[in-house]
């Protein structure tokens, strides 16, 4: 049995005036994933338990199979795991983006989405100036670092996420509880190090925003999950661009599935992501492929880019997977974004994600529907906990009808 998941970061959206009132996936054009929708089983998944912020970290363990609620400590442990970053015991990680200020305020909360050699120039000089015997700064990819601190028992904080509040005073959004000075004095160090840094010098030149200030948030200590493959008897992979994804692969034993050209941006080379989903099928049991251009597109409020990342994930990666599988005897696969990231408000919502279930032993008649937010929902099949895709995924949609 060969399985698949297909996760188009934060697809799920609201209707547009602009688009005649429909979403980005009714707007777009996708004949890949409408013929599989009219063929199988249609419906919303609630990915984001009540009480939990809808973060790709909470809904990626519930498309991956974990409750959230028993195992989650933070995003930035995930994320740390994937650049080599073992955590010990009362030691925190902290997410740390590279952002753009001016006069107090946020106004990108990705700095442009600044290329990772230029980050890692910046980041270094951040370790040099303040790293110490408890602090660390580790590169990542473009925007997204780590910030390390190894005595976890100074800090217990909560952060805000700064792709909550682009555009606005970062000062009604420092880091409150215990150790925040902490945060909040790296921070505004950091501005100091990094205005008049030759990268940003040379950035705004170019027409482009500086990286002149880090925020931290995601704090956290290693999760403690179990393996995939101990879990539910099968080996996985991942392929994704993005350090959480891949991160919390690590965590449960998946196969990390290096693709050339993967950016985790809109020039990500899907026709890759793709191919290499399908040569992995021959090894493994099951390959999650993720995709966030549509995500970042909805943060950045971008319609016109979050629908050419539908089509592109429609035609290069859906399209050719489908077309792999249905070779096969027996196979299924699954597709749902973790959670929303409508257009109009540029940042997560927790509401029930449309999902697809697919394969070549759908235990009763098809929707006959395409994939669209309002058709998923139309069906009445929902299932309220994330995880139970999964396990359905590998067990049969019949699992938790029959035990």
């Amino acid at each position: 049995m060969k399985r698949i998941v297909i996760v188009p970061d934060g697809v799920g959206d609201w209707p547009l005036k602009e688009l005649g009132n429909k979403t980005p996936l009714q707007a777009a054009s996708k004949p890949n994933l409408d013929d599989l929708s009219r063929h199988s089983i249609l419906g919303t998944l609630k990915t984001c338990p009540d009480g939990m912020y809808p973060g790709s970290d909470v809904c990626g363990l519930s498309l991956m199979g974990y409750d959230p609620k028993c195992v989650y400590t933070g995003r930035a442990p995930l994320e740390a795991a994937n650049i080599g970053i073992v955590l010990k015991p009362g030691e925190l990680a902290f997410r740390c983006n590279l952002v753009s200020e001016e006069k107090g305020v946020l106004t990108d909360y990705s700095a442009d989405h600044i290329t990772t050699e230029e980050a890692q120039i910046l980041i270094e000089e951040l370790q040099k100036n303040l790293g110490n015997n408890l602090i660390s700064f580790h590169t990542g990819k473009m925007y997204r670092h780590i910030m390390c601190y190894k005595r976890a028992v100074d800090i217990d904080c909560t952060t805000d996420q700064p792709h909550d509040f682009q555009g606005t005073p970062f000062a009604s959004h420092w880091p409150s509880g215990k150790g925040s000075e902490i945060l909040i004095d790296l921070t505004n160090e950091s501005k100091k190090i990094l205005t008049n840094h030759p990268i940003n010098q040379k950035r705004l030149k170019a027409g482009k925003k500086p990286a002149n200030m880090i925020w931290l948030w995601g704090g956290g200590p290693a999760p403690k999950l179990e393996h995939f493959e101990t879990r539910y008897g099968i080996k996985g992979g991942v392929i994704s661009a993005v350090d959480l994804l891949n991160g919390l692969g690590r965590y449960l034993g998946w196969e990390i599935i290096s693709v050339p050209g993967a950016t985790g941006y809109f020039d990500t080379d899907y026709q890759a992501k793709g191919r290499f989903a399908i040569e992995a099928l021959k090894r493994l049991d099951l390959v999650f492929v993720h995709v966030e251009a549509t995500d970042e597109a909805g943060h950045m409020g971008n319609v016109k880019e979050k629908i050419r990342a539908i089509e592109n994930i429609d035609k290069f990666i859906v399209g050719p997977i489908v077309e792999r599988l249905k070779e096969e005897k027996e196979w299924r696969l699954f597709v749902a974004p973790d959670h929303y990231t409508p257009i109009v408000k540029k940042t997560h919502v927790a509401e029930p994600v449309p999902f697809i279930f697919a394969g070549s032993d759908l235990p009763f008649c098809c929707s006959e529907r395409p994939y669209t937010e309002p058709d998923s929902k139309a069906t009445g099949i929902a299932l309220d906990r994330g995880y139970e895709l999964m396990l359905r995924l590998v067990k049969g949609w019949q699992h938790y009808e029959h035990g």
